[in-house]
């Protein structure tokens, strides 16, 4: 093969003379190329085999959006569906004065404090000089707001204001404010329970909440990658009480108004469905406002009905009475010889007047509170049998209720009880043992429904839009036969009629009710009773009973205090309102009334 030579000829360019490349210098260049290329192709051979999983999961680090859950609480519900509970998203407003910037500012630019103040002013309701005074000389981290609305939030976000940060959170809220306080509870700043069902029910109240872990592309776009199931789902589901607004509202401002108007300590109402053991209304004062409780005593952080014991006194009678028919010691068209006094073991006891009744039929007894009437009536009983009687009413048992805080009743042992015969005889009108306002309504609505001892309490269940879990209550216990319950019952509304004719007016024209009123008296020392404590309880309506109405007045202060006076107008405003909510049809319709009338 021949070679072939070329020649260049040299030529020169300004000056200076163009020369051939050396074969060298070419193949230097190449070399460098080939190295280059080849720690290339190694690079990437050394990513892909042994650093492969280090980068992905580096890659899936910034396309994954992790979101954890705020720790939300359940909303609670009337047993009408308002709102008692609810938490709500509030925004803590952040500032972090060393990147103050505007949109639109150079990447060097830093605006001034006095210039970011100006534009917040108008969304955090905070003057200029609040603002920077709190800003101070703080070059990051400075809390300027929290409890913003979401749209206060929004406002603020739409400036855009690059160093002012919105932290999203939580905030418990009570709609009604110190209406369902006692019951409910509330939750401290840190979001801890403290009373009421926000405390006994805490688990059931919060919500199940999953951290959601999403991919997203370049672009923001979320990516159908690794989605687990459920990931989107949130749990709606709301606890549903028992008690209605409407009959709560009523039953505060009655006792409020009752317990103003007498000087007195506290009182409390309680309305129960005789069959179920629901609460339609569970009212007490003094009581505080859960949305800013800081401003209140810790002593009103409870409902006092369900916490606090007290002797029934002549609430008790009816229970009594029962129990005396169950055991065959007394019959139904039977009566008793009211002298006004009676000494048991030593001791006086007389009626609350002084006054003697002469010989009285037992629904007179209940009429006219005969003390010694019922000292006689229970003293034919055995003392042990009485005893026990009262320990089945559990009477000092813990109810089996979902209200926080529920304690038992307290009664003298057996033995004391069976060997001092003054026990048995200041029992039988409901003095000497203590229950809770709770206790004597159930005890009453055992009375009305049959002789059943049923479970009182608050919650319904959980309700949401798509699924629903109810509370299925127990079989109740049956204490008394009916027929004795329903003599009772009977003899009950022969007080309520009693009290008419006095001029105390308590029945609703068209409505068969039965009451009775008690003043206890009530001892700080277990030796001296130097005050009072007056009720009234209602069952109604007598012809088909749903419902006991129980209103409870502690230490009145004025005179001519008693059950009658205090306590029963309270009953009397809550039975009105209670036939026109639940919709209940009179039991005489109003041409029998007039002809009754005439």
């Amino acid at each position: 093969m021949r070679d072939i030579h070329f020649r260049v000829k040299q030529k020169t360019f300004k000056g200076k003379t163009l020369a051939p490349l050396s074969q060298s210098r070419f193949k230097i260049v190449f070399l460098l190329l080939c190295c280059g290329l080849g720690g290339l192709l190694f690079r990437i051979g050394w990513l892909q085999l042994f650093q492969s999983d280090q980068l992905r999961a580096l890659a899936r680090e910034v396309q994954t959006e992790q979101k954890k859950p705020l720790g939300t609480r359940r909303s609670i519900l009337d047993r009408n569906g308002k709102l008692i509970a609810i938490d709500e998203r509030r925004f803590k407003v952040w500032a972090h004065p060393r990147y103050f910037k505007f949109p639109g500012d150079s990447s060097w630019k830093v605006r001034k404090p006095f210039e970011v103040a100006k534009l917040l002013s108008v969304s955090l309701s905070q003057s200029d000089d609040e603002i920077l005074k709190k800003l101070g000389n703080y070059s990051s981290g400075v809390k300027l707001a929290e409890g913003v609305t979401p749209e206060k939030a929004e406002t603020i976000r739409r400036l855009g204001i690059s160093g002012i940060d919105l932290e999203v959170y939580p905030q418990r809220l009570y709609p009604h404010g110190s209406l369902f306080a006692n019951v409910v509870g509330f939750l401290d700043l840190d979001r801890r329970p403290q009373a009421g069902l926000e405390l006994s029910l805490d688990k059931d109240l919060k919500r199940q909440e999953k951290t959601s872990v999403i991919r997203r592309g370049a672009d923001g776009t979320p990516l159908p990658v690794g989605i687990q199931p459920g990931v989107f789902d949130e749990d709606q589901l709301s606890l549903q009480l028992t008690l209605d607004v409407r009959l709560q509202e009523v039953a505060v401002k009655e006792i409020s108004k009752q317990v103003k108007k007498w000087n007195a300590k506290k009182g409390a109402v309680i309305v129960m469905n005789i069959d179920s053991g629901e609460l339609l209304a569970l009212a007490s004062t003094p009581t505080y406002n859960p949305n800013k409780y800081w401003d209140y005593s810790p002593s009103l952080f409870k409902e006092w009905s369900v916490q606090e014991l007290f002797e029934p006194g002549s609430t008790f009678k009816p229970i009594n009475l029962a129990l005396a028919l169950e055991e065959g010691v007394i019959s139904n068209n039977g009566k008793v010889n009211d002298d006004g006094l009676v000494t048991v073991g030593g001791w006086p006891l007389s009626n609350w007047d002084r006054k003697p009744n002469g010989i009285i039929t037992f629904p007179e007894v209940l009429q006219v509170s005969s003390n010694v009437g019922m000292v006689k009536i229970m003293n034919k009983m055995n003392a042990g049998n009485y005893w026990q009687w009262l320990r089945r009413l559990g009477i000092d048992e813990i109810p089996a209720t979902d209200l926080p805080g529920a304690v038992g009743g307290q009664i003298k042992s057996k033995q004391t009880f069976v060997n001092q015969p003054i026990e048995p005889a200041v029992a039988s009108f409901g003095q000497g043992f203590s229950i809770t306002p709770l206790k004597l309504a159930q005890l009453h609505a055992l009375i009305a429904n049959g002789g059943r001892l049923v479970t009182p309490h608050i919650t319904k269940g959980l309700k949401g839009d798509y699924e629903s879990y109810f509370n299925t209550p127990s079989e109740p216990e049956q204490v008394l036969s009916p027929e004795v319950t329903k003599t009772v019952l009977g003899w009950m509304e022969t007080v309520v009629s009693f009290y008419d004719e006095s001029g105390i007016e308590v029945n609703v024209p068209g409505y068969r009710i039965g009451g009775k009123t008690g003043t206890a008296q009530k001892s700080q020392d277990g030796l001296n009773y130097n005050s009072k404590i007056c009720s009234f309880v209602a069952s109604l309506p007598i012809d088909d009973p749903r419902y006991v109405v129980l209103a409870v007045i502690d230490e009145p202060q004025k005179s001519n205090a008693y059950g009658s006076t205090v306590a029963l107008p309270v009953a009397k405003k809550i039975i009105e309102t209670l036939l026109v909510i639940e919709k209940i049809p009179p039991s005489i319709t109003k041409k029998e009334l007039l002809a009754t009338k005439s």
